[in-house]
């Protein structure tokens, strides 16, 4: 079964944030997801949710400066206090909206000398991640952003994840994996998801190569989508493009991939 979610973040951005919560409604979504929810203050978020009858599923630990070219925050050696502070404040979110999921994204290292300081650093930050969201019952992710996008991500491949999930052994955390990203990086996307869907905590998609709804690339979604509905997973899985037209109009691949 497929369950869909609108990233808030890139979808209906023809309107101001706080519109697009009914937007999604109209347009036959029952839950979203936002990448950074908190130039909005959390009550005016649950006032919005309860309003259009939607679910947030899913969001992130602020990054810092990651999407304005800089490194971000979970991996950076000097930030762990920083760090901590988000996570606080994340917290401070979850508790009121309650989503099933929270990511963490990794970052980049730009000085390879530096590289292994800052994994282990990422690890460390992730575990402790992990740890404070299982209090609330809310799974722990990450995801692998492709290095064509962003130079020095330090986790970029499906292979990248998995030594993480090894290395620190939470049983609260699992893998987010993007569609979008790793179709970027050549992977097979649903030869990796057969395999390791039990540790894939959320999935997001958007075509490739340039990151629109389905069908402006080269993704197999038919595949793809199949392989989600027939496995075991009990997750959403997050529309999280850049729409080439009006959202609205872009949203033809849902007639076709959603089941209620």
């Amino acid at each position: 079964m497929l369950r869909f979610t609108a990233n808030l973040s890139l979808l209906f951005t023809e309107r101001p944030l706080p519109e697009r919560f009914q937007a999604a409604k109209q347009c036959g979504f029952d839950a979203v997801e936002i990448q950074f929810p908190y130039s909005l203050r959390v009550e005016q978020i649950g006032d919005l949710l309860a309003q259009q009858d939607l679910k947030l599923v899913l969001f992130n630990v602020d990054a810092d400066t990651l999407l304005q070219g800089g490194e971000g925050l979970a991996a950076v050696p000097e930030k762990r206090e920083q760090f901590k502070a988000a996570v606080e404040q994340t917290l401070a979110y979850a508790e009121r909206l309650k989503p099933r999921v929270i990511n963490v994204l990794p970052g980049r290292c730009f000085d390879p000398q530096r590289l292994g300081e800052y994994q282990t650093t990422f690890c460390e930050n992730l575990a402790y991640a992990a740890a404070a969201f299982a209090e609330l019952g809310i799974k722990t992710v990450f995801e692998a952003v492709n290095s064509h996008d962003m130079p020095g991500f330090i986790v970029d491949t499906g292979d990248k994840m998995l030594d993480v999930l090894k290395q620190i052994g939470h049983p609260n955390l699992f893998m987010q994996y993007d569609i979008y990203h790793m179709s970027r990086m050549g992977e097979d996307c649903a030869g990796f998801l057969r395999q390791h869907m039990d540790r894939i905590g959320h999935i997001q998609f958007a075509d490739s190569p340039g990151r629109g709804q389905p069908g402006t690339g080269v993704v197999d979604f038919k595949t793809l989508f199949e392989v989600i509905a027939t496995s075991d997973y009990q997750g959403w899985v997050g529309a999280e493009y850049r729409p080439t037209i009006e959202t609205a109009v872009s949203l033809e691949w849902l007639k076709t991939y959603a089941v209620k």
